[in-house]
């Protein structure tokens, strides 16, 4: 997986990816991560990985700032058909590489990204850097179980669905554990399929040099 190769496959799926991704189960799913958010009046919210917008739907109207960023410049564009909004900034970018000054963002939400990346470890430490002191990360994505090895029949079939865009066999505890001093674990709950999703909330307790 590398970002030219995400660009050329998102391109392919921009067309399906709500037929796919945004209704049935994956929206009562999307549904179920924005239930009681709280996110406080004039906050500023970062979508990491927009995509087509899935999930602009459920902070569109809030008095909030929002900025939404993907490196598929076609999965942007038809996010930008679907939400034309003064509150909402839409940037092509890559989540491995923000931008952004540190701390400049109340909450960002990472759906579906950080098993698309090439490097999750990186797109993580990016998304705490961006990331106010106690603010808050939202997470919903697929993971392989913490505590088991993969299944023979995922090891074989991983390399070729990562030629799809994902990333069937990431664990997410590797991910957070240079950050645990500073990052504590709100929720941690099955959102999808017996747990294969899951929706991770998270909060950033302290500033720290190594990610500024």
């Amino acid at each position: 997986m590398n970002n030219h190769w995400n660009k050329v496959i998102y391109r392919f799926w921009a067309p399906f990816y709500d037929y796919l991704f945004n209704s049935g189960p994956f929206l009562k799913a999307r549904k179920t991560i924005f239930e009681n958010l709280e996110i406080k009046p004039k906050s500023k919210v970062l979508f990491v990985g927009v995509g087509t917008g899935a999930d602009l739907r459920f902070i569109i109207g809030k008095d909030v700032a929002v900025t939404a960023i993907d490196l598929s410049p076609d999965m942007l564009d038809r996010a930008k058909n679907k939400y034309d909004s003064p509150n909402v900034k839409f940037m092509e970018m890559d989540a491995q590489d923000l931008t952004f000054t540190p701390e400049s963002f109340d909450m960002v939400i990472a759906n579906l990204i950080l098993s698309v990346v090439p490097d999750p470890n990186q797109c993580f430490q990016e998304m705490i850097r961006v990331t106010r002191t106690e603010g808050r990360i939202i997470i919903f994505n697929k993971f392989a179980p913490s505590s088991e090895d993969l299944p023979l029949i995922k090891k074989i079939i991983r390399p070729v669905v990562a030629m799809m865009g994902t990333d069937i066999g990431r664990h997410f505890e590797p991910i957070i554990v240079p950050y645990e001093n500073y990052i504590q674990v709100e929720e941690d709950a099955s959102a999808l399929f017996n747990g294969m999703y899951r929706k991770i909330m998270l909060r950033k307790t302290e500033k720290e040099d190594v990610i500024i």
